[in-house]
């Protein structure tokens, strides 16, 4: 008997063997792909950076990396509060620049900062870091760009070329609906002030003039359009409303002046051209939030 169990024995010990060294091999190469790297070419300089990174603190262009499915570890808190984000972002801690010890703790192997931020320094000994300057690259080539730092810039380029095409042919359609002449001005609701907007300030301003080809009136863009932003008082709200007004309600601030006749008497507004966006849902120009923008613009001017 036991010269048959024998080469029996012998045969397992050599399965469990190979078995073992494969396993070996496997740990080993998952090892190899995780430390690999990549060099980005940042505004900065050359960064070396993980090729596929799986801890991502963003301290700026959050929505930008949740657009292209980077696991965020850590993240600011303006992007934290948008509910569009609400879902991929409930297992992410709220960090700051300032919080070394939390940036730390959440163990990172990619850290993307603003440039205006402090302890850029420090935070590139806990882990490589990126920097960009807000406004120095338009919305599209921003995308491309964390495309690039994520090793996912085809994806990025193809969104970029699928979403223009997108919006140009919806801007046809608006245009052939409401004229090639008439107007949209984008504003916003403060705490004692307004806010209306040029084509680069998110809200959707960047579909609507850019993507979309849509007029501001011309006051907007006497005053917005190099700016990016014009502040004004209640009072002269009229002088801003285009023919269609698209209206970003801060649900944060007092906005009772929509029950005021100065409001009703808009043109905009008793034509039923008033298009509502919420405030904490439209002040980033990432994809996640242009899709939903989009929808709502064509949804919204086309009826359907």
């Amino acid at each position: 008997m036991k010269k048959i169990l024998l080469p029996f024995l012998l045969l397992l010990v050599l399965i469990l063997g190979a078995c073992s060294e494969k396993e070996n091999e496997s740990q080993s190469a998952e090892a190899e792909k995780d430390t690999e790297t990549i060099t980005y070419e940042s505004e900065t300089g050359p960064v070396e950076v993980p090729k596929e990174p799986k801890r991502i603190i963003a301290l700026t262009n959050g929505p930008n990396v949740l657009a292209l499915e980077g696991n965020i570890v850590g993240i600011d808190e303006w992007t934290n509060a948008n509910p569009l984000f609400e879902d991929k972002l409930k297992d992410a801690e709220i960090v700051t620049e300032d919080n070394l010890e939390k940036v730390l703790e959440l163990e990172p192997d990619l850290i993307i900062a603003g440039s205006h931020m402090k302890n850029i320094d420090k935070l590139s000994e806990i882990a490589p870091t990126v920097v960009y300057t807000w406004g120095k690259l338009d919305y599209l080539d921003q995308q491309v760009e964390i495309g690039k730092l994520l090793n996912k810039e085809k994806e990025a380029t193809d969104w970029v070329a699928d979403f223009q095409e997108r919006t140009a042919a919806a801007g046809e359609k608006i245009r052939a609906k409401i004229g090639e002449d008439a107007t949209v001005s984008v504003i916003e609701s403060g705490n004692k002030e307004f806010y209306v907007f040029g084509d680069n300030y998110a809200r959707g301003t960047e579909i609507l003039y850019q993507g979309m080809g849509l007029k501001m009136p011309a006051k907007v863009e006497e005053l917005a359009l190099e700016s990016g932003v014009y502040t004004f008082s209640s009072e002269v709200l009229p002088d801003f409303a285009g023919d269609y007004v698209i209206f970003s309600k801060n649900p944060d601030v007092d906005n009772s002046f929509t029950e005021t006749e100065l409001w009703k008497n808009i043109p905009a507004v008793k034509n039923g051209q008033v298009f509502e966006i919420n405030t904490k849902a439209s002040t980033y120009s990432d994809p996640i939030t242009l899709e939903t923008l989009l929808t709502y613009f064509e949804e919204s001017f086309l009826g359907n």
